[in-house]
């Protein structure tokens, strides 16, 4: 048959539709009959020879009839006849044994999870796209199968130096033994070598502690990570200590923008503007010594009245004052945790619908998801890098790794 022929079946068949169920159940067919051609095909490539070929004989396996299989597809649910062979060994890669639903629908069902979709509303969207029912059952089926995808992200292999490592975290409320807490799940952000950013990892924890976060730190080195060059972070509970303890030579710098909210907590509304003001010549200094030289005319100002938030700005100042030692370009990236605080806003984003996660998994894979998400777009070197780079070479030397 020609080419041209193959066309001429369908359009003699389309002729003959006089209704819209007509033209469903044809498309309905004919889908059935390509997928259960590539079947027959499939097990054809499977058992090394055509149906029906004496060179089948004696080779110890062969065909053994049909068994019926339900599959879910956007035309609606579709009853196939797959081939099997005697010996069981047959697993088609058109329709995967165990699997009744065709991956587009899931895909869709996983994408609309990452967009924080309640499992209902996911429900309802399949039955309107697509025309068939998926239980809430399945739907909690397709977006478990993320959990593997989750342990064998959180195990994989990671670069043996980062230059920035930033660290956060986002609160989630997640039920626990009948009662809802708000729980942690921190996550970091490194800054790889060819000016790309990757998520490292997540951890969730009810509490912060030294333990926890070296804990988290050990992760990253039994995964290849030998050295971090700067890390920034909030002032979490025991993260110095942790940082100090697994990768001693690596620079902590504290977020300035994290720093003068908490400085800001203690100020009355009537003095914010002028304390703000005033405060600026500290964090925008040209060097570190004129940085401590305007937080002593500082201190002297408003020492009386706001002395606790002063304090914090001195017991802290080593850490909070590391970015003084980088060029600009450097300190830009450096003074603040911006990088993991955009993430945890569109992690918020997809999730903000869910408004009580029924448990710790359920919570992980919404984030997981939302993090693929964002890495898709992480896709250019960030902005200067090659400055940056250049910059990071003169100061850490062989450290960077960079040949």
């Amino acid at each position: 048959m020609k080419d041209d022929e193959l066309f001429k079946i369908p359009e003699e068949a389309l002729r003959k539709i006089k209704s819209l169920k007509e033209y469903d159940d044809y498309f309905h067919e004919l889908y059935k009959q390509g997928i259960e051609a590539m079947l027959k095909a499939e097990m054809g490539e499977h058992l090394g020879y055509p149906k029906n070929d004496p060179s089948g004989n004696n080779t110890g396996n062969s065909r053994n009839g049909y068994s019926g299989k339900t599959l879910k597809t956007n035309l609606g649910e579709i009853q196939l006849d797959v081939p099997r062979d005697r010996n069981a060994t047959f697993d088609p890669l058109v329709v995967p044994k165990h699997q009744r639903m065709s991956g587009k629908i899931e895909h869709a069902i996983l994408t609309m999870y990452s967009r924080g979709m309640t499992v209902r509303d996911i429900e309802e969207t399949i039955k309107e796209m697509y025309g068939i029912d998926v239980s809430e059952g399945s739907i909690s089926n397709i977006t478990n199968a993320v959990l593997d995808s989750i342990k064998e992200w959180q195990q994989r292999p990671l670069d043996p130096v980062y230059f920035v490592v930033w660290m956060d975290g986002i609160v989630m409320k997640i039920r626990q033994n009948g009662k809802v807490q708000g729980k942690t799940i921190y996550l970091m952000i490194g800054l790889k070598q060819d000016g790309k950013k990757e998520v490292l990892g997540m951890w969730i924890s009810e509490t912060e502690s030294a333990s926890f976060w070296l804990s988290a730190l050990t992760d990253l080195k039994a995964r290849g990570v030998k050295d971090i060059l700067i890390a920034c972070t909030d002032n979490l509970a025991g993260i110095r200590q942790a940082i100090r303890s697994a990768f001693p030579q690596t620079i902590t710098q504290l977020c300035i923008v994290h720093q003068i909210r908490n400085s800001m907590k203690y100020v009355v509304w009537k003095d914010k503007k002028l304390f703000m003001s005033d405060l600026k010549a500290v964090y925008a200094a040209i060097n570190k010594e004129m940085a401590y030289d305007a937080l002593e005319d500082f201190a002297q100002k408003w020492g009386s009245k706001y002395g606790y938030a002063i304090k914090s700005w001195k017991d802290n100042w080593e850490e909070l004052t590391a970015y003084f030692d980088f060029p600009l370009e450097i300190r830009k990236i450096i003074y603040t945790t911006n990088a993991i605080e955009s993430l945890n806003s569109t992690i918020r984003k997809y999730t903000k619908v869910k408004t009580v996660f029924p448990d710790d998994q359920a919570a992980q894979k919404a984030v997981y998801l939302a993090i693929a998400n964002v890495e898709k777009k992480w896709t250019m070197p960030m902005r200067e890098w090659g400055t940056i780079i250049n910059q990071l070479i003169i100061k850490f030397g062989d450290r960077c790794g960079v040949l």
